[in-house]
């Protein structure tokens, strides 16, 4: 800004002229580092609740916390800059104007109203329609009385292996919500996730990213990958770590329930004070008896059950979202595709949602 301000007095005989410099200011964003690279990859379509009032958690252990080095661009420039915890506060406008070196003697300036402040562009807290279930499976089981068919809210969960979606058809067939495969480890980003990300939301799907989890790498630099990769937008559903023993990784560690406890609070904990939502953990049946029985009991839970009814396979673990196929199929998808439902009614999923943001 370049402001200029002149002066004059009774006599004719003197005039001066005073000038203000102007001056110019940047920020420039703050820098993106990634993980070590490794060679982990994975092939399995791995398949990943309303948030619980928060609790105290230990801190991160210090060595969770990796060593940063430069990122590779092509896998980050898609995601930008990760937002600061600022970004989705707006900041009152300042109007600043240069101090006169003495007061006018004709008249008073009148006052500067400062600018509105800007407004963050978020979504409209707006109830989306809710589509019936009409997907199909391939191998159908007989839940009982307990048929996931009771329960209103249905959805998916998606990965490179679907390929090409779409999106608008898999809404109309009852995909009221999807969980979309983002992250490996510390290096892998799943390449359909940019896409489906964004095509989901145009097809008005409520959804959220998940985060395959690697024993081989640290917690920190994991959670810091995902950052790097999921946007924080205003209406996502909260983000999610999937925990379970997978043979087909090239990753075969196996730690203690101790130690898996510890590396899942790391990480969770960095995604909560990102994201400001409390991530959700889903889980297998295996490992969830090795590992989680009778843990975290303040965090909302996504539990895989294609058998029975979680309660029988989960007995006394309150849960959100329960994976009930991994056969099904559906007009807009070709192949398999897993089948999950939301714990409650339509009124129930509208509430959860609202509160999850």
């Amino acid at each position: 800004m370049r402001v200029f301000m002149r002066l004059s007095a009774t006599p004719a005989f003197f005039l001066a002229c005073l000038a203000l410099s102007s001056c110019t200011s940047s920020l420039a964003p703050d820098s993106l580092v990634a993980g070590v690279p490794s060679r982990e990859t994975t092939s399995s379509v791995a398949r990943p609740s309303a948030p619980v009032p928060a609790t105290a958690v230990p801190s991160p252990d210090v060595a969770e916390t990796p060593s940063p080095t430069a990122p590779r661009q092509e896998e980050l420039a898609w995601a930008g800059p990760v937002p600061q915890p600022q970004a989705f506060t707006p900041q009152p406008g300042v109007a600043a104007a240069p101090m006169p070196l003495e007061r006018p003697a004709a008249s008073v300036a009148p006052a500067v109203l400062a600018p509105a402040a800007p407004e963050v562009d978020e979504e409209q807290p707006t109830r989306s329609r809710i589509y019936n279930h009409r997907f199909r499976d391939v191998k159908p089981i007989n839940f009982g009385s307990s048929s996931p068919r009771k329960l209103a809210v249905h959805g998916v969960d998606v990965s490179r292996w679907q390929g090409d979606i779409d999106w608008q058809k898999l809404r109309t067939q009852g995909a009221n919500f999807v969980y979309i495969k983002a992250t490996d480890g510390g290096d892998h980003l799943d390449p359909m996730f940019r896409k489906n990300w964004r095509d989901a939301k145009q097809a008005g799907i409520k959804r959220g990213a998940y985060h395959f989890f690697y024993w081989c790498r640290t917690a920190g630099e994991q959670a810091d990958w995902f950052i790097r990769n999921v946007p924080r937008e205003a209406g996502a559903l909260p983000p999610v770590i999937d925990v379970e023993w997978n043979g087909e990784s090239s990753c075969k560690r196996r730690v203690s329930p101790e130690k898996v406890r510890e590396k899942m609070q790391v990480f969770m904990d960095k995604l909560e004070q990102h994201y400001g939502q409390r991530p959700i953990i889903y889980t297998a049946p295996d490992f969830y008896r090795d590992n989680l029985k009778g843990a975290f009991l303040n965090y909302p839970f996504w539990l895989r059950s294609v058998a029975a009814h979680p309660s029988k396979v989960y007995p006394g673990r309150r849960w959100v979202f329960w994976q009930y196929s991994g056969s099904g199929i559906s007009h807009g998808v070709d192949g398999r595709i897993d089948l999950n439902v939301f714990h409650g009614s339509e009124d129930d999923w509208h509430d959860w949602v609202a509160r999850s943001n």
